[in-house]
């Protein structure tokens, strides 16, 4: 356990305020282990990426396009919070290797609709049922509410002002 969670759980530091007891020991520990975990998770879809010489901008691009089929540019931009440049670069290899497709918006024509397709679709879940697995094994032995709890905590992670959004993104259905 971090030194700053054992320091709020014994009642805080003398005067102190949560605030400042983080200010003072950081939780090297929880850093750590996210950069770890993070590592880690991402590693396994890093080596099929390669395969096609696709890197963790194309993953993200395929997984969001494949679970909510016909996002705009403009959409996907506020998901990833990357700029254009960056996510045409992206896109356009995932277009011309046949992964995604990109059409014209019926009401507004301006728009770009994203969608992926069957080998995009193919390799999205591939990728999704590897991490997937990880997961699984990590929830693997914990109590029956772990996701609900580990969920809890990673939206608590999300700015403020988007959780909402990014919980209407996690939690319903690609139809919705």
């Amino acid at each position: 356990m971090s030194d700053a969670v054992q320091a709020i759980k014994r009642g805080g530091v003398k005067g102190k305020t949560g605030d400042d007891i983080l200010a003072e020991v950081p939780a090297y520990d929880l850093i750590e282990l996210f950069f770890f975990a993070y590592r880690d998770f991402v590693s396994d879809p890093d080596r099929i990426l390669d395969e096609f010489g696709f890197g963790r901008a194309h993953h993200r691009v395929l997984h969001f396009v494949d679970r909510q089929p016909g996002l705009t540019i403009a959409e996907l931009l506020d998901i990833l919070r990357i700029t254009k440049q960056s996510l045409n670069r992206v896109l356009k290899e995932l277009i011309e290797k046949d992964f995604v497709t990109s059409s014209t918006g019926t009401s507004d024509r301006r728009q770009r609709h994203l969608q992926t397709t069957p080998i995009g679709h193919e390799l999205a879940i591939r990728l999704s049922k590897l991490q997937t697995r990880r997961i699984m094994k990590a929830l693997g032995g914990l109590e029956p509410d772990a996701k609900e709890v580990i969920s809890n905590y990673l939206l608590r992670l999300i700015d403020p002002d988007d959780r909402a959004h990014v919980e209407r993104l996690v939690f319903s259905t690609p139809s919705e």
